[in-house]
């Protein structure tokens, strides 16, 4: 790669137990073929010849890790995480240092694509601020009353945007920006939405609707069907 275009370090925080998956193996562990959906996630990352290593967070005493081809894989790392995603991104940040640049991506994404990818790192080329992928919403958005399943309104959806990852900063002001925001007690969903505390605006990057996250045990189903369809492409 150009001097003038910096590598890239990920970090994958791998520390939640994913309760709405109704199993007791945390759902980064399921497998999809004969990997788990943590090795999909992070073999994505890794086959960009930008992204020069992989911090991943995992929960403290976490022994299914050490059981993965990953655990030695030369250009990763892996570092214990927090009680929640924002101090595990932080601790996985630390373990960062000396990287210019840093995507954040949910070890429970699987399907993240190359064309995406490389549309995402290309922001280290126009911005100081960086940006998330995304995708547009396209059904129809309610609010529900407060506490309640009823539908308060109808939500325009028009500049509505799902938020994906990976997301992709600037290393310091991410960091900078989750330490404020944590200190000060602001609500972190995910990392842009600390950027946006602190009053930066990252950009959207348009991202394929298949870049599903695994929660819920239908979407395991759905995941599977997306990688087996691609590996197919590839193969054709």
């Amino acid at each position: 790669m150009s001097a003038m275009i910096p590598d890239v370090c990920a970090v994958v925080p791998a520390a939640g137990f994913g309760r709405r998956m109704q199993t007791e193996c945390p759902k980064q562990y399921l497998s999809i073929g004969n990997k788990t959906i943590l090795e999909h996630a992070v073999a994505a990352l890794l086959a960009h010849p930008r992204v020069a290593r992989v911090v991943i967070v995992v929960s403290p005493g976490d022994e299914r890790f050490a059981q993965l081809p990953l655990a030695a894989h030369p250009q990763i790392t892996v570092v214990n995480g927090g009680a929640e995603r924002a101090d595990s991104v932080l601790a996985g940040l630390h373990a960062a240092e000396g990287a210019q640049w840093v995507l954040v991506h949910d070890a429970a994404r699987p399907c993240l694509h190359q064309d995406d990818l490389q549309r995402l790192l290309s922001l280290s080329e126009t911005s100081r601020v960086g940006g998330i992928l995304a995708a547009p919403v396209r059904d129809t958005m309610k609010r529900a009353e407060p506490g309640q399943t009823a539908i308060a309104h109808t939500v325009e959806r028009n500049d509505l945007w799902h938020a994906l990852t990976p997301q992709f900063f600037p290393l310091q002001l991410l960091r900078d920006c989750l330490m404020r925001a944590l200190n000060e007690g602001a609500v972190i969903t995910d990392e842009a939405s600390a950027l946006e505390y602190c009053g930066f605006h990252p950009q959207l990057v348009a991202g394929r609707a298949d870049n599903i996250k695994v929660t819920r045990p239908e979407d395991l189903r759905l995941a599977e069907f997306y990688l087996t369809h691609a590996d197919l492409q590839e193969k054709a």
